[in-house]
């Protein structure tokens, strides 16, 4: 392992980010930085991981790759938690999780993948909750932020007939890794789409269908794609007794992603981040009656660093409501936790 110029505070709590230079990652690790934590850079590329040591004194580099476990094992020895970046994570994920157990230390990660999500609860919630370890899996725009959204709009309820969120994103361009991870997600389907109804994932050939959405002002009434299915099926139906989950995109996002031709995001100010903006609504129904929660922001992959930074910074000050293998809403108090996002997010319950 190598270090970087520069001494840390020695009593810092320091945070090993796995997949630290890719490009969330980068955002994970200045949001660490900022809140006062110590990050620890690992993942594959010694090169990149020591270009992004050199940005800043005093961050430690500590290459591993997810098929070599003591590697690992080096990479979170001494930390307090980590936080993997580093898509697909159907690839990287299990490895990750497996050194996290090792080590003793709570695992968040910021995976949008459905299926890769799916395999966290199915093979660790048991061995997560025998060793009272915290795992977060979907701590990210897609699967954490929909789950606070929604686990906010149902206030007390504690069952509802169903749940939308709808994306309002004025762009939509992917990074590589979202690319990656598309890829091996649809690999994984066969090319078909998925949603959840009737209280389970259905993988389905069906044709996806348009519809208009009324999304609130500035962005106002826009053409979605109905079941455009992200992680919050996995995330939300984890805790919450809702048969019906859906997603919704705006086509022009959705157009952005499917086109080969789209660029990746460019920074517009000093923090990197796009010039993309966000609305997501996330509604609830039980009967005639319908709850809201929206929220509003720039650059998903930015303000997926304030989530999982929050999401860490909650889990080892001890203020969590579960442990084990558990989605956003389903550890933390999701109004208060949604509220400490700001400015970052803004957010408005109806």
């Amino acid at each position: 392992m190598e270090t970087a110029t520069g001494t840390g505070t020695g009593t810092t709590q320091t945070v090993t980010v796995y997949g630290a230079y890719g490009h969330t990652g980068r955002f994970v690790v200045a949001e660490l930085r900022a809140r006062g934590f110590a990050p620890i850079l690992a993942g594959r590329d010694t090169g990149k991981l020591r270009a992004l040591a050199a940005s800043a004194p005093g961050l430690e580099v500590r290459p591993a790759s997810v098929d070599d476990p003591a590697a690992l094992d080096r990479a979170l020895a001494g930390a307090d938690a980590v936080i993997n970046c580093a898509g697909p994570f159907a690839l990287t994920a299990a490895p990750v999780i497996e050194a996290a157990l090792r080590a003793g230390i709570p695992y968040v990660d910021v995976a949008a993948e459905i299926e890769a999500n799916v395999d966290t609860f199915t093979h660790f919630t048991d061995r997560a909750r025998a060793a009272e370890a915290v795992i977060v899996p979907a701590m990210a725009f897609y699967g954490g932020l929909g789950d606070l959204l929604t686990t906010a709009a149902m206030g007390d309820w504690t069952t509802a007939d169903e749940a939308t969120i709808a994306y309002g994103l004025s762009s939509w361009h992917p990074t590589p890794g979202t690319r990656t991870a598309g890829t091996v997600s649809r690999e994984r389907r066969a090319g078909r789409r998925v949603r959840y109804t009737n209280g389970g994932l259905e993988y389905h050939d069906t044709e996806p269908t348009l519809l208009k959405w009324p999304f609130p002002a500035p962005m106002g009434t826009r053409q979605v794609i109905g079941e455009f299915t992200m992680a919050d099926v996995v995330t939300i139906p984890s805790h919450l007794s809702i048969p019906e989950v859906r997603t919704h995109m705006t086509t022009e996002a959705a157009g952005d992603l499917s086109s080969s031709d789209t660029p990746a995001p460019a920074a517009t100010d000093e923090t990197g981040r796009s010039d993309q903006t966000f609305v997501v609504e996330a509604v609830v129904r039980s009967g005639d009656t319908e709850r809201r929660a929206v929220a509003t922001g720039q650059d998903i992959y930015a303000v997926t660093a304030p989530l999982a930074v929050e999401a860490i910074d909650r889990i080892l000050t001890g203020r969590t409501h579960a442990l084990g293998v558990a989605s956003a809403g389903q550890i933390f108090a999701a109004s208060d936790f949604l509220r400490a996002l700001a400015p970052h997010i803004t957010v408005e319950l109806v």
